[in-house]
């Protein structure tokens, strides 16, 4: 490990990054100085757009992608080499698309559900759905996290680092104590291979990829998508937009705001200008010659 390197790991370190933010923006940092054989502390702006350019137009990244790029770059220069720079403008940010996540309607969040032959998987499936939980957290509970008295379930240090409470479905817990009973799991309520550590987010990624293949859903179908159902179908049953960001442990209102331009609740609330007109004969009229 280069020393700055080291430098980097112990800043993120410090400042309680996520494992995987820090393996990402080493990831992204080490890809950046490969590209020019130099060393980041040797490089500037004019390298950091060039970089871009070929992310954008060589590899064909995704925004996203970019994003965590940029990021990774800006954590460098801004907070390890402590560049006075104006990140704005050395190290301006991509313009991510704001696109509307396809959201499951209620029966087909029960077809694909029933469609996962594992018990385990389809356990897991249930809890994103079931509680709005992001795959990684529902792979990562433990039997004591789960609260049969006071019917809520324990995230611990979620995305964030934030630890919160979300509801615990009177269907789920029977789920979830007969699974117990037919597999007796470990540590973990859903282990891995190895047991000692918990089944991988990606293996769940593929499950749902070879479900849709075989049931011939055609909208994606993903654990996030789980998740937003979860929250789409709150709140067209009339649970209040904070309540919601709370249980999905949202930082700011808007993110969990996005749901009301999907809800068919928001969505059909109003009616059409054409069903506030009055009866509108239907039938061709006689074409008048003038």
């Amino acid at each position: 490990m280069t020393p700055l390197r080291r430098r980097m790991a112990e800043d993120m370190q410090v400042r309680n990054l996520a494992p995987q933010t820090q393996r990402a923006y080493l990831i992204q940092v080490s890809l950046f100085a490969r590209h020019f054989g130099k060393s980041p502390e040797l490089l500037g702006p004019a390298e950091i757009q060039a970089w871009r350019l070929h992310l954008v137009q060589d590899k064909q990244l995704a925004a996203s992608s970019i994003l965590v790029a940029v990021a990774a770059l800006r954590f460098l220069y801004k907070i390890t080499l402590r560049r006075d720079w104006d990140l704005g403008l050395e190290v301006p940010a991509p313009r991510k698309p704001k696109k509307l996540p396809v959201v499951l309607s209620r029966d087909e969040v029960a077809r694909f559900l029933s469609a996962v032959d594992n018990l385990k998987h389809r356990v897991i499936l249930t809890v994103c759905y079931a509680s709005g939980l992001r795959i990684s957290e529902a792979v990562r509970l433990k039997s004591t996290s789960i609260d049969s008295q006071r019917m809520v379930i324990r995230v611990e240090q979620g995305k964030g680092r934030k630890d919160r409470y979300v509801m615990l479905s009177p269907k789920l817990l029977d789920m979830l104590r007969d699974y117990w009973k037919r597999t007796h799991p470990g540590e973990w309520l859903f282990p891995g291979d190895p047991p000692s550590r918990p089944i991988s987010p990606m293996t769940m990624q593929q499950i749902c990829r070879q479900v849709r293949e075989k049931r011939g859903i055609d909208k994606p179908v993903t654990p996030h998508s789980l998740r937003h159902a979860f929250a789409v179908h709150l709140l067209e049953s009339g649970t209040d937009l904070r309540t919601i960001q709370l249980l999905l442990g949202h930082r700011g209102l808007g993110t969990t705001a996005q749901y009301l331009r999907i809800a068919t609740s928001s969505v059909c609330a109003t009616a059409s200008p054409l069903d506030t007109l009055h009866a509108v004969n239907s039938a061709t009229p006689d074409l008048v010659p003038i």
